[in-house]
């Protein structure tokens, strides 16, 4: 009688944690989902219906225009949407695609601020907002995307300074925040990007000394800072500059 019971109490207990996981995934999913709806709905302009015709209910997310998914977790992992013409705010609600990897939004027309929501996103390593209508500051959140390895912001209307917080993400390869109206100096904390191979701070506000500490980015290979307000060019740096030149 005592095996019977446990058989039972075992099979009950496996339908249980089925159900349980089965339900939890159809939350994630639906999650991911509601996140876009919202993104959807700040849109103000969609000149080729690309998502009016496409972002619906009456189809799997997985299968919307520019969505793809993590077969494993059956939750999205890139949003790329470059050079569809759209024009509209971002939604906190981006936020909520938590397996997201890669979000791509580059030539556009988007515009307002950036959510500060953004940073909630661990996963990501690509993040592409370049040739754009973004104002502001960038959000001091973009630091907590541990994982973060190209960042491009270039051609927009940001201001303000870099926040200090981009400069600790270790795993950087690429970052560009050309042609916008950024302020403010590059500092030493620079050097702790040992992966960066790309940065381009060029058209610019900046101004101040160039820190001695890019010279330590062993792995640099580009490097643009004109139309700028810097002075007092290292010698360590100038001679990265000739080899890159040389290279090329």
């Amino acid at each position: 009688m005592k095996n019977l019971f446990s058989y039972l109490f075992l099979f009950w207990f496996s339908l249980y944690c089925f159900i349980a996981c089965t339900t939890s995934n159809i939350k994630n999913i639906r999650t991911d989902e509601s996140a876009l709806l919202a993104f959807k709905s700040l849109i103000t302009s969609d000149p080729y219906g690309m998502l009016a015709n496409n972002w619906s209910t009456s189809y799997s997310v997985c299968n919307w225009v520019g969505v793809s998914c993590d077969k494993k977790h059956n939750r999205v992992n890139s949003l790329n949407l470059t050079n569809m013409g759209l024009r509209g705010t971002l939604s906190p609600n981006l936020g909520n695609l938590s397996f997201l990897v890669k979000l791509v939004l580059s030539n556009n027309s988007f515009g307002g601020q950036l959510p500060k929501e953004i940073g909630w996103l661990r996963r990501l390593k690509v993040l592409s907002f370049d040739t754009n209508e973004f104002v502001g500051a960038i959000p001091p959140a973009l630091g907590d995307l541990s994982h973060l390895q190209h960042l491009d912001l270039n051609t927009n209307h940001f201001s303000s300074f870099i926040p200090q917080s981009i400069y600790n993400l270790s795993k950087l390869e690429h970052l560009d925040c050309g042609h916008n109206s950024l302020e403010g100096t590059i500092p030493p904390m620079i050097g702790r990007l040992h992966q960066l191979n790309n940065l381009s701070l060029n058209d610019n506000k900046m101004s101040g000394l160039i820190p001695k500490e890019i010279s330590n980015i062993s792995l640099l290979e580009t490097l643009y800072l004109s139309s700028n307000n810097f002075s007092g060019f290292p010698l360590s740096l100038i001679l990265i500059i000739i080899l890159i030149f040389y290279v090329i």
